[in-house]
């Protein structure tokens, strides 16, 4: 299974850069502060300037980033190998001014990215958790072994109708709800805010109270693990189709001696 190689290129993806402190000597001499370079400017579009004053990728030290990412929103860490970051966009709802989006305004990259990483993150949860800790049981009426398949794409065309019907409804709640929500609080929403954690009127069960620059780093934390659930869901999923079997059985597998192991005695002189 290829989750750890994953989960090593999702942290490497995720990490800041570090800076390692230089010292210097003035001798006596003012030091002259290096001028910074004027932006350049092509006159051929926005996705062009970008480009134009792209800087060295953090994630990828060998490639460049857009100017569009100048490491000012959290978790910025230069990786745009694609340039979606010079291709301004909005939420699809707000009409065509609102959809073509600014250039530089990354908030609608970030929703999207919160958000599949979210169910990114739960989609993992469901690979592995029935075979750790069982499936539900089935009835007369969906069947004994309606949620007994271990693997989820089986499973997908093994369980009932109504049940996927279920999963969809509540799923569809939710994103009106986060539509609703992004279009009440309009130029003043915060990318992935639904209104659940700290903060006076939010739903906040377990009573959080974070500081500033804890709040910050819970936020990088979340992002990290959104990105890890990504690319982690990716590789369950191509390796289920693959194998044909759940993770836990792979992983099962992998730490049983094979056959040939047991029979390694065959090929010694009887009385060894």
């Amino acid at each position: 299974m290829k989750l750890a190689a994953a989960s090593v290129i999702a942290f490497a993806a995720s990490t800041t850069a570090y800076t390692a402190p230089s010292m210097t000597f003035s001798l006596g001499r003012k030091k002259k502060t290096a001028k910074k370079a004027a932006p350049v400017v092509t006159g051929a579009s926005p996705s062009a300037d970008a480009w134009a004053n792209a800087g060295t990728s953090i994630a990828l030290p060998f490639a460049t980033a857009p100017a569009t990412l100048d490491g000012t929103m959290l978790g910025d860490v230069g990786f745009d190998p694609l340039g979606f970051s010079t291709v301004p966009v909005g939420p699809w709802f707000t009409g065509n001014e609102g959809r073509s989006g600014q250039i530089g305004n990354l908030s609608w990259y970030r929703e999207a990215e919160l958000i599949h990483g979210r169910i990114a993150q739960i989609a993992v949860v469901g690979f592995i958790a029935p075979g750790l800790f069982g499936t539900l049981p089935g009835n007369d009426w969906t069947g004994a072994d309606a949620y007994s398949n271990l693997n989820p794409l089986d499973a997908f065309s093994q369980v009932p109708g109504l049940a996927i019907l279920q999963i969809f409804l509540f799923m569809s709640y939710l994103e009106v709800r986060r539509i609703n929500i992004i279009k009440e609080e309009g130029e003043s929403y915060q990318p992935g805010d639904l209104r659940i954690g700290q903060g006076e009127g939010r739903y906040n069960p377990f009573g959080l109270n974070y500081s500033d620059e804890a709040y910050a780093e819970k936020q990088l934390q979340e992002l990290k693990h959104c990105r890890l659930g990504m690319i982690g869901v990716f590789g369950l999923w191509a390796q289920a189709q693959a194998s044909g079997v759940g993770v836990t059985e792979q992983i099962g597998n992998a730490l049983v001696a094979p056959d040939y192991y047991a029979k390694a005695g065959y090929f010694l002189p009887e009385g060894i």
